[in-house]
Parts: structure tokens; C-alpha cells; sequence
């Protein structure tokens, strides 16, 4: 018998037919890969699994036992735990408290503290899943954050483990360590429903394969027989490509960096004596594991820092400019977070395409007043354009999937024809199709005539679109070399700090 079964889930919110009719069975100690573009209705069909929402029609088993619909308590009950892309932890409550609150009645919780404490640590050790209990939340890494998530869901007893999107905000380390859990947990008798946009991700880790597209079951393998290119396929209904530079002549510099010293906000990695030039039908890659400076990087071109020391010349300027006037003078920026920083979720869809260029001729009259007609025509043109898919420009940006999202900005940017792009990883939690989009959109750009920053933590993608290679480390560059002379290899090992010295002749005698 199935551990969970889904049969005939169907759900609809208004027009729009999100779960059509889906029926497939997760078994015991399976790790089984949901697979869809954005908007095929992964999220959809887990909020129902998990009580969030309720289906308009059929039922889910769980060992064969209906469970009740629309209710988070029985989902938990049966034993289902999920982890969100997004955490849902008390910043301010230590590791402890977060998985335990909501478990004791109030007044028996200091009671039943040793126990709890012996639990989370018995649990601890036998996955792998080290967490100091009495460390406040707010102070730990992402990694450790879902390792808290996942205790917690242990902690209730879970039998059925929900991941969505469980790498998306991982470093290449912290995703190794992931899969290692799941092995453990797996191998004790655990169910897992992975849902992940990375398709090498399926294929080294999971057992079976469920697609989704356009909110039904699209088909359904083992990973053992499937490739690349047939999940792709099967997610997007024809055959995808990945695009691939080729070689340009660059021109002039659009971008350049001498001696930059840059101190940090918070407790992010600051800059460290950092040169680097871009220009004109180029795009420079930038590789590294998060947190090593790539924020304070991105915040300096982005005119929201200023450096210490150092010259920064944009596009043939000089001195310190604010975003506005960046953009103003030929920047587009693409936001590592288009949620929190790339759109206003509120707008809608006309507002947040014009939101960097509210005085143009085009849009306004006068050089202040929105002309509405006018802002509502761009943005249809837009929508058309770059295939957002919408119910129009005035529908609100927040019911967009994040590839629809990622379009929007990249309308809103390159529709302005800017000579320097700053792109901070444009393609994180996208599906295959929207992947290929995205990064044709930036080749296209290239042949236009911007230089581009790439920043990414996706080798595959900086070597696919990259005609030099950066690495960054502790806030200083250990490579800066064509992308034919480097090998995946190389640059790993720079990442985590090895070949220094090699690569710091190179950015020098750049």
C-alpha cells in the first residue's frame, strides 16, 4: 500500500485551472521529484496536501486513510511535515523554543524541557541535523535554518517530508549536506516529495520523477530512466536548449574598477582591493559561493553603497551616483531577490513596468504626470513582447510565478536598452523553460551592445554565457580569465580558496 496517494485533485482559482485532475502515489522510504515550470501547480497541490488549501475535487490517502481536507492539524497528525522555500522561523526564539512552540501547553512547556531537548538531540545525531538548541535563530546561516525547519517537522512525528525548493538559497556545500539528510532520513523509513527546479539535482538524488504541466500530470518516471533533455521536454512540452555565447568583439569599457575597498552593511563580506573592467559586447561571469562579497559588489553598481577607496567608473563617469541616476545614465539592474528588491508586489503589473522610467516622454506628460493610457499601451507591448503571462497589465504583479516575475523585470530592463546590465542571479529558482529565456534575453542584449555582469552561483550557466570568468573570495578576486582557459574544476577550487595565488597574478596582469 502507498504511504500517500493522491487521486483526481483538482483545484481552480477562478478562470484558472491550477490542479486538473492529479492522481499519483509517494511509497515509504522514496525521495520522489515534483517537477513543472513555474505555475504548473507544484505549490498548488503541496498547500492542499498540507491543509493550506482546500481541492475543489478529489481525495488524498495517507496508508489508505482519507485525510481531512483543509486542515494544517490533521496534515501533522498524519504524520506530514513540510519545509517552505521560505522559512517560518522566530528570529528571535532560540533553535529550542522554534521546535517546540505550538507542541506543550502553555504552562507544561518548562516542564517537558529536558525531554524535548533529549529528543531534538537524539534526532540530531542520528540525521545529521546539528543544531545548537539554545542559539537564537537570528544568528544562524541559511543552512542551519532548514536543518531547524526540518528538526522541527522530526520533532511531530513526521513520516512524510515536503522540500519546496530546499536548494534555492543553499551554498553548493549546504546542498551536499541536504541530500546527505535525506539519505539518512530516507533510509530509515521517511517519504520525501522534492520539488526543485534543478534538473541535476533530480537526477543525482531522487528515485522517481512526477512532471507537471499546466496543472496536470505531464508523466511520471524513474530517475533511472530518464536524461536532461526528456525531463525538459516533458516539463515544457517541447524540447529546450540552453543557449550558448559566442564569440564577440568587445568594445568599449562600460564598467571599470581599480583598487576598491569596500566596507560591508551588517554582516555581509565587504570588498578587498577589487579591479575588474567590463565592456561592450561582453559579459563578464562572476563565481562564488554566497556571502563572499557578491552583495556589497552588487549594492556599489547599484548606487545603493559608495566604496572606501577605490575608483569606480560607470559608462565613463566617475563619483558617486544614486540608483536613479544610474538608470538614468544607461543601468539595468536585475535584482538577486526579485520578490523583496526586484518588484512591489502590491502594483500592478503596468506600475512596476514603468517604476524606473515614470518621466519619459512615453509615459508622462509634462515630465511628472503619468499619462495612464499611455503607461497601460507600454505595458501591453511589454507583456506581449517578453510572453508575461497575465491576465493584463492592470493584475496584480504578487499572482505572477517567479519566471512571469523574472520577465517583468527584464521587460522593465532591457526595453530601455542599457549599455550595462548588472544581473545578480537572474535565473535562481527558475524552471528549464524560463531558464532559456532569460539567458537568451541577456545574449541578445550582449549582441546589442551591453556589457554585462553575471553574477551567479551556477557554474553550468557562467560557462555557458561567459566570455571571461571571475572568481570572488572573501571579498577579493582569485581569477579573472577567458572561460575557455578555466575548467568547472579550477574555478571550484577557487571558490573555496584554493589556486589564490594563481588567480590573483591573473587579475593583474589583466
Amino acid at each position: 500500500m502507498p504511504l500517500l496517494s493522491f487521486r483526481g485533485i483538482t483545484k481552480s482559482f477562478g478562470p484558472l485551472v491550477a490542479n486538473g485532475a492529479i492522481s499519483f502515489n509517494l511509497h515509504q522510504g522514496e525521495i520522489l521529484a515534483l517537477l513543472g515550470e513555474n505555475g504548473a501547480g507544484k505549490t498548488t497541490l503541496m498547500n492542499i496536501l498540507f491543509g493550506h488549501y482546500v481541492a475543489d475535487d478529489g481525495e488524498i490517502l495517507v496508508e489508505g486513510a482519507q485525510l481531512p481536507p483543509g486542515s494544517t492539524e490533521a496534515a501533522i497528525s498524519a504524520g506530514i511535515g513540510m519545509v517552505h522555500q521560505h522559512f517560518t522561523l522566530a528570529e528571535n526564539l532560540t533553535v529550542l523554543e522554534n521546535i517546540t512552540l505550538g507542541t506543550e501547553p502553555l504552562f507544561a512547556w518548562h516542564r517537558n524541557i529536558k525531554a524535548a531537548r533529549a529528543k531534538i538531540t537524539g534526532m540530531a545525531d542520528e540525521y545529521g541535523l546539528y543544531a545548537d538548541p539554545d542559539k537564537l535563530v537570528g544568528e544562524l546561516s541559511v543552512g542551519e535554518r532548514q536543518r531547524v525547519e526540518i528538526l522541527k517537522a522530526l520533532y511531530r512525528d513526521a513520516r512524510i517530508l515536503i522540500l519546496d525548493e530546499p536548494t534555492a538559497v543553499l551554498t553548493p556545500q549546504e546542498s551536499d549536506s541536504l541530500f546527505e539528510i535525506l539519505k539518512k532520513l530516507t533510509s530509515s523509513g521517511l517519504a520525501v516529495i522534492f520539488i526543485t527546479h534543478k534538473l541535476n539535482e533530480i537526477l543525482n538524488h531522487t528515485d522517481r520523477v512526477v512532471v507537471l504541466r499546466r496543472g496536470a500530470v505531464a508523466g511520471t518516471v524513474t530517475t533511472a530512466e530518464a536524461d536532461r533533455n526528456s525531463l525538459a521536454s516533458m516539463m515544457v512540452g517541447a524540447e529546450v536548449i540552453r543557449p550558448q555565447a559566442e564569440p564577440m568583439e568587445p568594445g568599449a569599457p562600460v564598467l571599470r574598477l581599480n583598487r576598491v575597498t569596500c566596507r560591508a552593511e551588517s554582516e555581509a563580506q565587504g570588498l578587498k582591493d577589487l579591479s575588474l573592467e567590463i565592456r561592450e559586447h561582453e559579459i563578464i561571469g562572476l563565481a562564488g559561493v554566497a556571502g563572499n562579497g557578491q552583495r556589497t559588489l552588487a549594492n556599489l553598481l547599484s548606487g545603493l553603497t559608495t566604496a572606501d577607496t577605490g575608483d569606480v567608473e560607470i559608462l565613463g563617469t566617475t563619483g558617486r551616483a544614486d540608483a536613479t541616476a544610474l538608470v538614468r545614465r544607461g543601468v539595468g539592474r536585475i535584482p538577486e531577490d526579485r520578490h523583496a528588491t526586484g518588484v512591489i508586489s502590491e502594483m500592478p503589473l503596468w506600475e512596476n513596468l514603468i517604476s524606473e522610467d515614470r518621466r519619459s516622454a512615453e509615459i508622462a506628460r509634462a515630465g511628472f504626470v503619468i499619462d495612464k493610457g499611455r503607461a497601460l499601451d507600454r505595458a501591453t507591448k511589454l507583456i506581449e513582447e517578453f510572453d508575461i503571462r497575465c491576465e493584463g497589465p492592470e493584475a496584480e504583479t504578487r499572482l505572477l510565478s517567479g519566471g512571469n516575475m523574472q520577465k517583468l523585470i527584464l521587460a522593465r530592463v532591457l526595453s530601455r536598452g542599457p549599455r550595462f546590465i548588472l544581473a545578480n542571479q537572474p535565473v535562481r529558482g527558475l524552471d528549464e523553460g524560463a531558464i532559456a529565456y532569460v539567458q537568451s534575453r541577456l545574449l541578445q542584449a550582449r549582441e546589442q551592445g551591453a556589457g554585462i555582469l553575471l553574477i551567479s552561483e551556477d557554474l553550468d550557466e557562467l560557462f555557458a554565457l561567459s566570455d571571461r570568468i571571475a572568481v570572488i573570495y572573501h571579498g577579493q578576486l582569485m581569477a579573472q580569465r577567458a572561460t575557455a582557459d578555466l575548467t568547472v574544476e579550477e574555478v571550484g577550487l577557487m571558490m573555496s580558496g584554493q589556486g589564490a595565488a594563481r588567480g590573483s597574478e591573473a587579475v593583474h596582469a589583466h
